[in-house]
């Protein structure tokens, strides 16, 4: 990546955290580089690759070694919990990873690397998609409603628990869809 490039997207990821997903304007981030806006688009042809590449960005930034060793459930919980802090750690973070169009490289490995794992423990692996897409749904829908309600509303630990417990219900689910014996 290009230093001015690389410059544009950590500026707005900066600008996501100062204003949020709804003040983050093509207009503002250029006003903040010293560019005109149509300047932007050198480097990033629209606001949604803008906004791709920032999630791509966030999700697995440059030289994060990917590793997805272990039993299938010890990666779901692990992915799933490293997602939430991932969004929670930015502004609006939940909500902007809902506005990718074009997942990154690394996210579709990490979702097949999921995948294969269930189906390694022996779901059919149109089940094994769905599982590993259900978990990530409720990792987006779950951090979504807490950054909307501003986080005071529980203590945090409060939070994480029932985040954690609704997350092993669904693990649940998956191991009871597991053939006997696995």
């Amino acid at each position: 990546m290009g230093q001015r490039r690389a410059e544009v997207l950590r500026t707005a990821i900066e600008l996501l955290d100062e204003v949020g997903l709804d003040g983050l304007t093509m207009r503002l981030l250029a006003g903040r580089l010293g560019v005109r806006a149509s300047a932007l688009y050198r480097h990033y042809p629209s606001k949604q690759a803008l906004l791709d590449a920032m999630v791509a960005h966030l999700v697995a930034p440059p030289g994060t070694p990917l590793s997805l060793d272990g039993p299938w459930d010890e990666l779901l919980r692990g992915a799933a919990t490293n997602a939430r802090a991932l969004m929670l750690a930015h502004r609006d973070g939940a909500r902007l990873m809902t506005t990718f169009q074009q997942p990154s490289g690394e996210a579709v490995a990490v979702f097949r690397a999921l995948v294969a794992a269930l189906i390694d423990a022996g779901l059919p692996e149109d089940t094994a998609a769905i599982a590993v897409d259900t978990v990530m749904a409720y990792v987006n829908g779950y951090t979504i409603e807490e950054q909307a309600r501003k986080v005071g509303t529980w203590p945090e630990d409060r939070l994480d628990h029932a985040f954690r417990q609704g997350l092993e219900l669904i693990i649940a689910g998956i191991e009871s869809a597991l053939p006997p014996g696995r």
